[in-house]
This record gives C-alpha cells, structure tokens and sequence, in this order.
C-alpha cells in the first residue's frame, strides 16, 4: 500500500516537473499498466474485507489528489509550451525602438510663455479665429478706408465682414468690452494672412499678444517687461533693440528686435541680409482704442504688444525654415528641458 511519505514526494515532483515528457513518465509511473496506483489496486482486491474497507478510502483520497496534480501540471507545462513558442516568434520578429512622443515646439513655447507671465500677473485670454471687421479692424482703430489695412491680406470668409483674424489683437478688443480695469493679459494663438510662404512667412502662423491696462503705466515699463522676456526665452546675453515703428492702435509705437539667430548679424536669408529680425510690435494703447470700449482714458491707460510667435521658435529651437512647423514632420528634436512641461 502506498504510504503519506510516497504521496507527498510524487505532488511535489508534479510541482516542479518542467516538460511534456517527464510528466508522461510519471503518469506511467503511477497510472499506467504496471504503475504503483495498478498494484495498490490489485493488492487490495486480494485483501481481506477488513482491510479493504480500511484502505479503500485510503487509495481513493490518493488517487483524486495524485490526479490533481497532474492536471494542474498539465496546464502549466502547455502555458509554458505557448509562452516559449510566442519568444521564439517575437525573436524572429524585425525590431524597431519606438520614437518618443513630446510636445510641439509652438506648444512648448507657448506653455513656457504663459508660465512667464502667470508669475507676473497675467491672465491667459482666449477669443475666436473666425472674427468679424468690428473686432479685428475698427476697434483697433483701423477704419474701412485706412491705409494699413494695405498691410495685411486678410482672407475673408464672407466678405467684407467675416474673414479669419490677422492678428490675436481682436481678442484683445474683445477683452476690453468684456474686463473692468485694471487687468493684465496674454493671448497667444493661430492667425492668418494670404500670403505667399517662404523662409519667414506662411499664410498660417501664431501671434502672442499682451495687453496691460491700468491707472499709470509708461514705455519704461513696457520696455522692461520685453526685455526681462527676452532674456527668460533666450537667455541673458540676448542682443535686442527697439525701434520707433507706426501701428494705429498704438501710440508711440515700437518694434522690438533681436540679433539673428542664425548668421549672429552677419545677414542671411531668414533676417533677409540685415542682421536683424523683427520679433513683434508694441506700444502704449492709443486713447480712441479705450474710449471705443467703454473705458475713460483720462483714468486708464496701458500698453499692449504682439509676438511673431512662430520666429521666437524658431529662434529658440533652431528651425531654419517657417514651413516646417506646420509641415507634418515628427522628426523634431527632444529638449531635455521638455520633460517639465508635458
């Protein structure tokens, strides 16, 4: 009769059996034709009643537990079978380490940019794409008949009142009908203008806008906030200037300036051969932009500027040509100093 001490040896080799064959051999070993479970069965049929019923349950409770066993190893080796088979295939399989996914460089700049001014006071302002004349020109003190609308080729949707914003100014305009001073903003986003891309320009392009209004505020401060821009984005041997620039919505007005990125002065094409490239427009609000908006201009003033957001990225991130941020290409590089800003 098999003893507790041979049962438990046999579960435990059933435990760690490690193939298809060894478990075979021990299958046989106790269920086939001569195995130990045939004998004690065989023995026991020549016991006397006595000892069959004593030992019957006995061989029965060994029998149920011998076939668990198996059939625990059973679906063990044939997940290890299938698990072997899948590596093998995998092995074959060609190989390529995926690319990383990270943000946009108009997004990172974007994100960074508003971060800046957040810590400055800033609001982030928001306003649509699709505008209408009201907002996009005549509150900006741009008349139907004033010769700066020359300067920008609007493309109109139902002319000649709703067309796409030329510039992230209208929502401006709009934040001036709809905030009570003082305030300060920031409104970055994507324009339009029908013109022809090269290098520096595209049809489609982004503007980020400030506007500041307030009881008292000069060029001085406006000349800081700028220059402490600047150097946040570019670091503090950045080259810039300011010079005297018209825009009707602001008077004086002035256009800030950074030494290019890309020939350090000497001239190429981007800066088309002048060393220099023109980062945006600013100045302090013209009186007749606040009075169209409801607000006093003899107890509020402020000033407001407008980025060239597409050349500041291209400036921080080394792009060479406008036409590839909007291209389609992924094969932009990962900055380390992204990690922080997904």
């Amino acid at each position: 009769m098999l003893t507790d001490v041979e049962i438990d040896e046999a579960v435990e080799k059933l435990k760690t059996v490690g193939t298809a064959q060894e478990l075979k051999q021990l299958k046989d070993a106790f269920f086939g034709n001569s195995g130990l479970i045939k004998q004690a069965l065989s023995i026991l049929k020549q016991a006397s009643m006595e000892h069959r019923r004593q030992d019957g349950p006995r061989l029965q409770a060994f029998k149920v537990r011998l076939e668990t066993a198996i059939a625990e190893a059973e679906v063990r080796i044939a997940a290890l079978s299938v698990s072997d088979k899948m590596r093998a295939e995998a092995s074959s399989l060609p190989f390529r380490v995926p690319k990383l996914g990270h943000l946009h460089p108009l997004t990172a700049t974007i994100r960074e940019m508003n971060r800046f001014f957040e810590r400055m006071g800033y609001s982030v302002y928001d306003g649509p794409e699709i505008e209408n004349d009201e907002f996009n020109f005549q509150r900006l003190n741009i008349p139907k008949d004033h010769p700066s609308r020359d300067m920008q080729d609007t493309i109109y949707i139902d002319a000649p009142n709703i067309l796409l914003r030329t510039h992230t100014s209208a929502v401006e305009t709009r934040a001036l009908t709809q905030l009570k001073p003082p305030f300060r903003i920031v409104c970055p986003g994507r324009v339009y203008r029908n013109e022809k891309p090269n290098k520096s320009n595209h049809f489609i392009f982004h503007h980020y806008e400030a506007m500041v209004v307030q009881e008292r505020t000069s060029l001085a401060e406006l000349f800081g906030t700028l220059e402490m821009l600047f150097k946040h984005m570019f670091g503090e041997k950045v080259v810039i200037r300011f010079r005297s620039k018209y825009y009707p919505q602001v008077e004086p007005g002035v256009g800030p300036d950074m030494r290019c990125f890309n020939c350090e002065g000497k001239g190429c094409a981007i800066c088309k051969h002048v060393g220099w490239i023109e980062m945006g427009g600013a100045g302090i609000i013209h009186e007749d932009i606040l009075s169209m908006a409801g607000i006093d201009p003899k107890k509020y003033m402020g000033f407001a500027f407008g980025l060239g957001l597409d050349r500041w990225v291209m400036a921080k991130y080394n792009v060479t040509d406008i036409r590839t941020l909007l291209g389609g290409n992924l094969a932009y590089p990962y900055f380390e100093h992204e990690r922080s800003q997904i």
